[in-house]
């Protein structure tokens, strides 16, 4: 009689159920809430003018120039804060660089070290320092992800960074827009559609959260609702004051 291995069925089930969401986000978290941000401010912005009762040209007006404004300074930030980023890398990268080159016993012994802490026998910590010294470029991203945390061959591209952040932050702040573009003459329906997107935004957030989509949505339309129903008053009280 054949012998039934029970055990495999409970092996196959832990391979397919044992995976794990992106906890980092991609592309995805970066682009939903620079999407997100445009949204909001830019209703936001909208609202506040409205409130003053002036013309819906004004307000045409003042959503194309947030967009235009916030889109690029948005990309300028990212641009600057990325490059800035990359160039404080490469320069401890050529720290590293260097002291392997100058010390390499040094810096071999310092990354046997660093497995030992962790938890890596002696001998073995020893002889796999000493096998991944022997090519310097190896080294050095082993050096690199060990005592800086990062991947020398996956550095952030600051183009790319400034060229997604104001794709989606137009893209976010196009949506209050759009209904006025489209022949419409009052706030509502711009006030609808930024409100649908804002729920849309918050759910696709979900994706890489641990809450469900619909939560996700309606907490994001509450605070852009909330941020748009302020500055509508205040686009009130000021508009009174002014006038």
């Amino acid at each position: 009689m054949a012998l039934i291995d029970v055990q495999a069925p409970l092996h196959e089930a832990h391979r397919d159920n044992h995976t794990h969401r992106d906890v980092n986000g991609g592309w995805l978290r970066p682009a939903v809430f620079g999407a997100m941000d445009g949204l909001v401010s830019n209703l936001a912005l909208m609202t506040g003018v409205a409130g003053g009762n002036v013309g819906h040209q004004a307000v045409v007006l003042t959503g194309l120039a947030g967009l235009a404004a916030g889109a690029f300074s948005m990309a300028a930030g990212e641009y600057t804060s990325v490059a800035s980023q990359r160039e404080l890398v490469e320069a401890e990268l050529d720290v590293e660089r260097a002291q392997l080159k100058r010390h390499p016993q040094d810096e071999e012994a310092e990354l046997a070290a660093l497995y030992e802490a962790r938890g890596v026998d002696a001998p073995l910590a020893r002889e796999v320092a000493r096998q991944l010294s022997r090519d310097p470029e190896m080294a050095l991203e082993i050096h690199a992800r060990e005592e800086l945390g990062i991947d020398p061959s996956d550095l952030p591209s600051p183009l790319v960074a400034a060229g997604s952040s104001f794709g989606a932050f137009a893209l976010g702040a196009l949506l209050p827009v759009l209904p006025y573009l489209l022949g419409a003459s009052a706030l509502w329906p711009a006030v609808l559609v930024a409100l649908a997107g804002l729920f849309l935004c918050g759910a696709v957030v979900a994706r890489v959260t641990a809450r469900t989509w619909w939560y996700s949505g309606l907490r994001q339309l509450a605070l852009g609702g909330a941020a748009a129903g302020v500055t509508y008053a205040l686009g009130i009280l000021f508009g009174t004051a002014v006038g």
